[in-house]
This record gives C-alpha cells, structure tokens and sequence, in this order.
C-alpha cells in the first residue's frame, strides 16, 4: 500500500483566508479561517482550519508532501503594487508607507511564516492568483475540456482572464490587467453606495431588482466594454490605485449625489445606482465569455473568481445558451483559491512526475458537494449542552427526527438547522442553516428583522427538491451551490412569496439525495405533508458574523435571536421548553457590520 500524498493549499494575507486538504488528488478537507476565529473574512495564516484539516485525517505536518500558496507575493508586491504607487506619486504616499510597513511585516515572509506557524521545511509552491482561480473551477468541474473564464478584483496583474481546459492542460490564453477592474468597478459602487467593501458586494445585487438602470450612460463614462469583452476603467473617477478610499469626488458629480453614509437611509437613487451597475456587469461578463466561445473550442464553461458569486450574472450567461453546460466554483471568491492551488500542484507537478504510482488518478472528477468542514457527533453535541444544563430532546434516528421537524417548519416557525460537516464557502447549504416556511410571506421579514438583524430589503434563498425544480422555477438543471437565478414560475410566486424577490427571480438552491440525504429528506417529508418542495435557506448566523461552526456557535446564535428552535444532529432545543431568548448586546457587537 502506497503513502498517501498531501497537499495541502492556502490562501491567506487579503481577505477570506481559507485551507485546503488533498489526499492523492481529492478534496478531504476544506475550511475558512473565519468559521474558528470568529473574525469575519479573516485574512490571517489559516493555523485553525490547517490543525482542524490535520486532525481530521489523524496527520501532522511531517506528513504534508506539498504546501501552495494561491499567489505569487512577490510578483504582487514588487510589480504591481510599488509600480502603481510610483506611478501615482506623490498622490499615493500615504498609501505606500501603509503597504511598505504591513507587507515587510508580514506577507513578504510566507515561507518563514509557515516554518515558523506550521513546523513546515519542505518546498512551498506559488500559482498564479487567477490560474488558481481557473483551477479551482476547472479540475472540479468533471468536464473533459471546457473554456474558463475568471473575473475578480486583482490578483498580481490580472483582473480578468480566459484560459482553455483540457484533461490535466490548463492555459490562461487572454487576460486583462489592473487598474481596469469588473470587480473593482463594482466594489467601487459598493463603497459609493455605504456598503463595505470586499464583504457587501451581495448587498449591491440583492439592491438592484427594487431599482431601474437608468444610470447605464453615466456607467458608460466609468468603463468602456469592447465587444470582444475587454474593457478598461476611466481612471479619474477612481481612487483606489494612490487613496484609501474608491472613489471620490469626481463620481459624485458625475451621479449628482454624494457617497452614502452607512447605515443611512437608501433611497430611490442607491436601487437605481445598484440597477445600473448590475446591468452594466452582467453586459462585461456576457461579452467576455461569448469571447470565451470564440477562442476556446468547447461546450463547457468554467467560472471563478469573486465576480462569479453574482448568481444574477450568472443566470444571465446560462439563458444565453452560449454554452451548454456551465460549472461555477462555489468557494469562487479568495478562499477557493486555496482549492486551485493545491489542485494545480497535484494534476501539474505531482501526476506528470509520479504518474505510475497513482494509475488510478487522472484529472480530478466532478465535486458532488463541499460539505469539507468540521463535524460533531450527537455524543458531542449532548456532552456541551448538558454542561450548559439547558432542556432538550434527543430522537432516536433520523427519520424521526425528520418527522417531528418537517411538522415545525409549517407556519412562522424559524428553525436553526446544524448537521454534518460544515460547508466550504459563503453559502450555507444545509448543514449550518436558518430554516424555514417558503409559503408565509411573513418569515421574509421575520427572519431578516429578527433572526438576522439585517436590511429588509435582503432576499432569501429557496432550496428545492432537485426533481422539482422545474415546477416552481424557470430553471432546467441542478443548482446545487446557490449560484444561479431564475424566475419563479408566476403561478407559484403567491405559493412561495418568502423566496421570491421583487422582480420575481430566486437564486436556487436544489437538493438531491446523494448530496445530502438527511436534508433532501427533511425537505421530501415537508412536501408530503404540504405539497411544497420549496424552504427558505439562509447562513446560520447574525449579521456580520462568519456563519457558525460549532454547538457553541449555533447555540449563541440560538440564543440572542428570536429563532424558535435549534436542530444540531438529532437533538432538538425548543424556546417553547423555557429557553428564553436573551438578545444580548454585547454578543452582537462582537461582530462588525458589513
């Protein structure tokens, strides 16, 4: 029997630092640091996720084969970002001392910070930031050969790039470089609008449908999209090369209005600036990946990067019909590239050099899911609560447990939902989720005001049973990651108003048994007893906080909400059983609002 192989990938020193696990080519573990740290987007070495991931698989880092890192430091620092700052001089000195002191600091020195943090003396590798992107997507996406296309803030150069996959061959072909930016532009809008930047960017889209474009000429001033897809920024509107801010004065004359303070109230103005930045992205990405088409000879589309996680976007390239099939890497955003370094390490420096001893190993086939995370067992999960002493019931198996909580989720019920491993990735999927019924069109709101503690304006996320879906939506395939939207058929808006946004999209989750049995049965045993396929899904957590990771986690969570009853493995805690609600202040200033 062959040692193992591991490699082990990480992301790290931006935003959303994350860790990635492989055995002999396959996913065994994944996790942001965030989820342990309880920082949101934490950007630090990811030293709990790694000890989590070694623990999991019962190793330590004497046996780690490989370490990759999902960019290129160096190339970054050196190139791009003290370029751009002499580029920018003197406008940009404050902003240079800020680079010059955290950079020598700290991520200059990635491979003394992981001898130093880990233990670790073999060799660390550097990808490309968006090649890790575009292997992050295409070595999961089960295709023989497929088109790639990411589209991102930067990485050390690139913004945007369109490479061509084929068996273990990943080449990026064309890219477009900084400071012209589809990410950046959009972040900009983010920042203009009162929203934070690098965490809210979702805020913008789900703002959009309850506005009118009617700012697409003036977005025309900011970018110039060509037909083949490139498009270059109109620099003077824009800050972020030399200041600490986006955006300035000169894009609050060109809107008539000045940048919104945050919290403040939105009006008619933020929703139709929010339209026209929607509407302006999804023409980029459309023209870019028609480009993808025409250079790349395949059916398949791969995409990645943190502009792939606009689902509405995305739904506008699926309806295209440009290409037939489409994968989008879940985790698309920073953290995923931890994914694609370690995959590129294994298909392109591990197979090609050792390719006799894995005769059983090609390219990496299709994820079926990304429950990468954590666990708890119920013998776990009753040993903290009863040191906690809080009154619960335990059920003997699933399918009882199944039946007595499909009956929950009738009516205005809001259900904590804790199973299995934790997701890898912004979405919770079913096993850290907030639960419940599609049909009232009260629980939008009582789970956005009340459970969430965010803006009312924030939609909702349906998850169907796979089967179903084409009843309820105008969606022919599966959607298993949240990362498409379509309309709700309009004879099942008024049976599902909870999920269904203003404009009447929905951006869908579908179910199947093998992804998630314990889920898809929950969701099975609710239809059968209501006729609807559909649920609400949305993070287990409160704004601002990384969705939960352990018991304490959710039962925090539980407790400083108005949430009705938790679910973790086959335990049930019940509000109704004398567990008060305590909102506490000092829990929810813990987190920072995004």
């Amino acid at each position: 029997m062959h040692k193992p192989v591991y490699i082990l990938g990480l992301s790290c020193y931006y935003h959303d630092a994350g860790a990635v696990l492989l055995k002999d080519g396959k996913v065994v573990f994944a996790a942001q640091e965030e989820r342990y740290t309880r920082k949101k987007q934490d950007d630090d070495l990811p030293v709990s996720a790694i000890n989590k991931a070694f623990e999991h698989e019962g190793i330590t880092i004497d046996d780690i084969d490989a370490i990759g890192f999902y960019e290129k430091p160096m190339l970054k620092f050196f190139d791009r970002i003290l370029s751009t700052y002499f580029k920018t001089w003197p406008l940009g000195l404050r902003q240079y001392q800020m680079a010059m002191q955290e950079w020598m600091h700290t991520k200059l020195w990635i491979p003394q910070h992981i001898e130093k943090d880990l233990g670790y003396k073999g060799e660390v590798f550097y990808i490309p930031h968006h090649e890790s992107h575009a292997a992050s997507s295409f070595y999961c996406s089960g295709f023989a050969d497929s088109a790639v296309v990411t589209v991102d803030g930067v990485g050390e150069w690139a913004t945007t790039t369109i490479g061509y996959g084929n068996g273990r061959n990943l080449d990026l072909k064309k890219e477009i470089h900084f400071p012209s930016s589809l990410g950046l532009l959009y972040s900009a809008v983010t920042y203009y609008i009162g929203f934070k930047v690098n965490s809210a960017e979702y805020k913008v889209m789900g703002l959009a449908p309850y506005g009118e474009p009617k700012y697409v000429e003036q977005f025309r001033e900011l970018i110039e999209i060509k037909n083949d897809g490139s498009f270059e920024l109109n620099m003077k509107y824009f800050s972020y090369e030399h200041g600490l801010k986006m955006t300035g004065k000169k894009i609050e004359k060109l809107f008539g209005q000045p940048t919104r303070k945050p919290e403040s109230d939105l009006t008619q103005f933020h929703k139709d600036i929010a339209a026209s930045v929607q509407k302006i992205t999804e023409e980029a990405m459309l023209k870019i990946c028609k480009h993808a088409k025409e250079i790349c000879p395949s059916d398949n589309l791969c995409l990645a990067g943190g502009v792939a996680l606009n689902c509405v976007a995305n739904g506008e390239i699926l309806r295209s019909g440009l290409f037939k099939e489409i994968f989008i890497q879940p985790a698309s955003g920073d953290a995923g590239g931890a994914l694609g370094v370690a995959l590129t390490i294994w298909n392109k420096i591990y197979l090609p050099q050792r390719g006799d001893s894995f005769p059983h190993c090609t390219v990496a086939p299709q994820i079926n899911d990304v429950y990468w995370g954590t666990e708890y067992s119920d013998d776990q999960i009753e040993e903290f609560l009863k040191k906690e002493d809080l009154p619960y019931t335990k059920f003997d198996d699933d399918a009882s447990l199944i039946t007595h909580v499909s009956s929950l989720l009738e009516g205005e019920n809001v259900i904590g939902w804790f199973q299995g491993r934790m997701e890898f990735g912004p979405r919770a999927l079913g096993n850290r989720s907030i639960i419940a019924d599609a049909r009232n069109k009260e629980n939008w709101q009582k789970v956005n005001l009340k459970i969430k503690f965010r803006e009312s304006f924030r939609p909702f996320a349906p998850t169907v049973l796979e089967e179903d879906v084409s009843e309820y939506f105008d969606l022919d395939r599966e959607s298993p990651y949240m990362l498409l939207v379509a309309d709700v058929l309009p004879d099942k808006r008024d049976l599902i108003p909870a999920v269904t946004h203003v404009d009447g999209s929905a951006r869908i989750q579908t179910i199947s048994e093998k992804q998630n049995p314990k889920y898809y049965n929950l969701i099975k045993a609710f239809k059968e007893k209501t006729g609807c396929a559909v649920i609400i899904n949305t993070s287990f957590n409160v704004r601002g906080e990384p969705i939960v990771e352990s018991p304490q986690d959710a039962l925090n969570c539980f407790l400083n909400t108005h949430m009705d009853y938790l679910v973790m493995g086959n335990i049930l805690l019940a509000k109704s059983a004398g567990i008060p609600t305590r909102i506490d202040k000092n829990y929810l200033d813990t987190f920072e609002l995004d």
